[in-house]
This record gives structure tokens, C-alpha cells and sequence, in this order.
């Protein structure tokens, strides 16, 4: 039976796309070392505790499966970590991903899905961004995940490699059947944050800077759904299934949302008021960040389902009161195991190797 390995695929972005796949019949095999991920994410599909860093270990998983294509979420995503520990983000973004490639090259799987970022593009030039758009990444995150993406140009010059390439910002909501949705520990998004504040788990939430040139001088950022996200990544397989060469695609939603948009949008949503601390400027702070997904409609059809604010933001509640109501629990692992848990582990995990199979 054929199957679509999925690096990353118990975190966020990547156990929406393992549901979006299942949903239309395809099997999924998962590789997450769970230091962010979570094993309650991963339903329906196999998982092995591991990551791409791990030669032997992929190795074993492309000669006993049949791997027809590869969706490539597994990357640390903090960028004021990656400007603190740059070291960390080159050896696991860019260190393992070069493992992996190899690794797919030797098995002869020649297609894969890769999750990048528009953190690529650096500050903007223009608004919204297209994938034309000069790519000079200001942090180590950015620019991992730029030199990913010149390795794959290289690889499928000189191997075949196919690849689809997204580049897109904020991740936001949750599945609409609220089975899964974002839990980051540290969490550092804004959506989660003011639903904290909502739910009375913060005393407020900081806004920095009021004084933009923006209609109501808060930044203005590109929020999408991640099912929406998660389809996109579906359609891009269907794409290189079908024979297709190598693209890139940006996803946003063309227009985005001003910080205090998405605090009203909240407060709308949940029926209770948000705390807001209004700061100074954080330096670096372009006043809007949107990315164009016009090539991403006219090529692949893609359309997404939850465009709006408040869409996402329902999604997204109603998976914040499932996760702090619930507790969800996790229970001791050992990588390289199939169907094992993380937090107990993660500073033996962390001790032990630098890598990470994780989601943005």
C-alpha cells in the first residue's frame, strides 16, 4: 500500500494536513520525535517517535513502507530563538532536511511537499507579496528555511527531486470538528494569547505599537486557517502526483488583519472582554505583512473554506475550551517507538540531541 510520510505531522500545521490526506483516502505514515508534537494529534495513521537527523531510522522506514510521496513539516519555527540559538535552527531546519532529501533520493521517491515560510521574503518591498518577490530573510529561521528551498532547486536539477514549495505567515484556527488544533509550549501567537486573556489564563495581552500607518495603527498581519493550509498542501501532492514539475506557492488571504481587528474579532466571538496593554514599538516590525495567493488559485484551485476572522476564530476557541478544559494528558517515551508521548521527556530529549521533527 502506498503511503505519504509525514515529518512533523503531530504538531499544528502538520496533523491538519495527516487529516486533510486520511479525509481523502490517502494512508499516512508520521515521523515526529515529539519534543512539540503530540501524540494525540496523530489519529488513524502510524507514528514513529523519531526525526530526520536519524540516517539509519529513515533508512528503515523507506525500504519496509511504500513512501509515494513526502510532506516535509518538521522544522523549529521561534524566530527570536533562532536569532538567540542560530546553531540549533541550522543543524535541525537545514541539517536534517539535507538527510532527508538524501534519504528520499536513495529510496527513489522523487516527490515532496515542503512547508516553508514568507519569512523568506525579509521586509517587504510590496503588498501583498507574490513569490516574485526578492527573498532576503532579517533571522536565522527565515533563512533556514530560504537555503531548504535552494537545496531543492538543486536536487531536482541534479536528482529529479520534485518539489512543492508554501510559503505562508500565520497558521490560525483549529479543525472544525475540534479534534486538533494549536498547542505550542512556549505559545507566542497572537490568537492563542488573546484567547488566554479571554478565558481569564493572562491578565491582558500586549499590543506594541499604536501609531502605524495602518487604519487603526496597529500592524496588519495575513492570517489562514490551517485546514485551509492543510488543503492547499493536499492539492500541491495532487499536483506532483499528476506528473507536474517543480513550483512554489504563496497562501494568504490577500487583505490581512490589524491587531486590534482580531482582539475585537475575539471579544465578538467569545462573548468576553479582552485586557489589552498597549506598548511601545518592537523594533523590526514592518506595519504590514500580506502575502498574495492569487498563483495558488489560478494553478492548483485551491479556495479556502475559512476565510474570515471570525471563522478562525471560532475554530480556534472552541479548540482553547476543549484543551485547558480536557488537560490532555502526555505520558512517557522513548524515541523510536511507535505511539509514545513527550512533555516528561522533553528535557531528556533536548539533552540528548538537537534535532526536532516538529510543525510550524
Amino acid at each position: 500500500m502506498k503511503k505519504i510520510l509525514v515529518t512533523g505531522g503531530a504538531g499544528y500545521v502538520g496533523s491538519h494536513a495527516v487529516k486533510q490526506l486520511q479525509r481523502q483516502g490517502c494512508p499516512c505514515l508520521v515521523l515526529d520525535n515529539l519534543v512539540y508534537g503530540h501524540n494525540e494529534f496523530v489519529r488513524g495513521a502510524d507514528l514513529i517517535v523519531g526525526d530526520s537527523g536519524n540516517t539509519e531510522l529513515l533508512e528503515t522506514i523507506f525500504s519496509q513502507n511504500d513512501i509515494e510521496a513526502v510532506m516535509h513539516f518538521a522544522a523549529y519555527a521561534y524566530v527570536g530563538e533562532s536569532v538567540t540559538d542560530p546553531a540549533k535552527y541550522y543543524r535541525n531546519n537545514v541539517g536534517c532536511t539535507l538527510n532527508l532529501l538524501q534519504a528520499i533520493v536513495k529510496a527513489g521517491t522523487n516527490k515532496l511537499i515542503f512547508s516553508s515560510t514568507c519569512a523568506t521574503y525579509g521586509n517587504p518591498l510590496k503588498i501583498p507579496i507574490t513569490e516574485e518577490h526578492p527573498q532576503n530573510p532579517i533571522n536565522p529561521y527565515g533563512a533556514t528555511k530560504l537555503m531548504v528551498e535552494r537545496m531543492l532547486r538543486d536536487f531536482d536539477q541534479a536528482y529529479g527531486l520534485k518539489s512543492i514549495v508554501f510559503r505562508y505567515f500565520n497558521a490560525a484556527g483549529a479543525d472544525p470538528e475540534g479534534e486538533i488544533g494549536e498547542w505550542h509550549e512556549p505559545e507566542t501567537h497572537l490568537i492563542p494569547l488573546v484567547l488566554d486573556a479571554a478565558a481569564g489564563k493572562r491578565e491582558a495581552v500586549e499590543v506594541y505599537g499604536t501609531d502605524y500607518e495602518t487604519p487603526d495603527g496597529t500592524c496588519i498581519r495575513d492570517y489562514i486557517h490551517v485546514t485551509d493550509i492543510a488543503q492547499a498542501h493536499a492539492l500541491g501532492l495532487k499536483e506532483l502526483l499528476s506528473g507536474k514539475s517543480s513550483q512554489v506557492f504563496n497562501l494568504g488571504n490577500g487583505n490581512g488583519f490589524s491587531v486590534r481587528e482580531v482582539i475585537h474579532t475575539a471579544e465578538r466571538v467569545t462573548g468576553r472582554k479582552v485586557n489589552v496593554v498597549e506598548t511601545s514599538r518592537r523594533a523590526g516590525d514592518p506595519p504590514t505583512l500580506v502575502g498574495s495567493s492569487t498563483k495558488a488559485r489560478q494553478v492548483l484551485g485551491w479556495n479556502p473554506q475559512f476565510p474570515t476572522l471570525e471563522s478562525i476564530l471560532q475554530t480556534a476557541w472552541q479548540w482553547h475550551q476543549r484543551l485547558h478544559r480536557s488537560h490532555l494528558s502526555h505520558k512517557p517515551s522513548k524515541p523510536g517507538r511507535n505511539r509514545k508521548s513527550n512533555r516528561e521527556e522533553r528535557e531528556e530529549d533536548r539533552q540528548d540531541k538537537e534535532t526536532a521533527a516538529n510543525d510550524e
